[in-house]
């Protein structure tokens, strides 16, 4: 019998309040319908683990969706979705001067901070790309998309402050969260070969907000979103501030790029 994690066997204990115990027939019927019941358990805890694994390393949607039967190479949606990617300011410069044994604790702090912001309010983390977050938050309902990614940005800026608290007590290196986001047409599903499937988006929707987040460091902006997603957000566009077009790369056309007002 093969194990997954620590699960490798079946326990069962029994016990009775009435007078003198259980008869030979009570433990003759419990002994022949422990098997039975262990291999019910097995088979419901397996699939809890499965769910647990899919939706860890794939994210949550995408999770649900293979757990489903989504599993046929170039199967995609066409879906309209807010696109963050997000990464963290001078990474290379710290993995390049810290001891190695301190990188992958770094990531792993500053991935909870800004993971959990997005899950909180929505959001679906598809793939970490080193120090990168690729994640969606659908977009059947435009305003209210961009509102809960927005809302995302507050709680994981207040997270990663945090994380900075503690690292800077504890003499360890911080930095701070770069992060694009923009509002476009993708299509959602499985890419790859026929031995390798990755459960992601693909289009120049999210090109361009790699794009987007890569141009945070040359007009010194921790955020920046797209004309497409500002036009979107509803009650708190007053929020914004304009920052100026910008030609991105592999686009056609510049784009004017907008921020958090940092007086509202």
């Amino acid at each position: 019998m093969g194990a997954i994690g620590e699960m490798d066997c079946f326990y069962a204990g029994w016990m009775t309040d009435r007078e003198g115990g259980f008869s030979d027939a009570d433990v003759a019927t419990l002994e022949r319908l422990t098997p039975f019941l262990g291999l019910a358990i097995k088979s419901a805890s397996l699939a809890r683990i499965a769910n647990t694994l899919v939706e860890t390393y794939l994210g949550r949607d995408a999770g649900r969706r293979v757990l489903q039967g989504r599993i046929a190479r170039g199967v995609a949606d066409r879906i309209k979705t807010v696109l963050w990617f997000s990464d963290l300011r001078n990474y290379t410069r710290i993995s390049d001067s810290a001891p190695p044994e301190t990188i992958i604790p770094f990531l792993n702090d500053y991935a909870d901070a800004i993971v959990s912001a997005i899950h909180e309010h929505s959001g679906d983390v598809l793939k970490l790309i080193g120090d990168g977050v690729l994640a969606i938050f659908p977009a059947e309902d435009r305003a209210r998309a961009c509102a809960a990614a927005l809302d995302a940005v507050q709680d994981a800026r207040e997270s990663v402050e945090a994380v900075n608290e503690r690292r800077r007590a504890q003499g360890l290196p911080t930095t701070e969260m770069y992060l694009g986001l923009h509002l476009g047409v993708v299509f959602y599903g499985n890419i790859g070969s026929k031995e390798r499937l990755d459960f992601t988006v693909v289009g120049p929707a999210v090109n361009e907000v790699a794009r987007i987040a890569a141009l945070c460091r040359s007009v010194d902006q921790p955020i920046l979103m797209s004309s497409t997603f500002a036009a979107s957000v509803a009650e708190d566009r007053r929020r914004l501030a304009s920052v100026g077009r910008f030609a991105l790369r592999g686009v056609g056309e510049p784009q004017e790029l907008y921020t958090l007002d940092a007086q509202s």
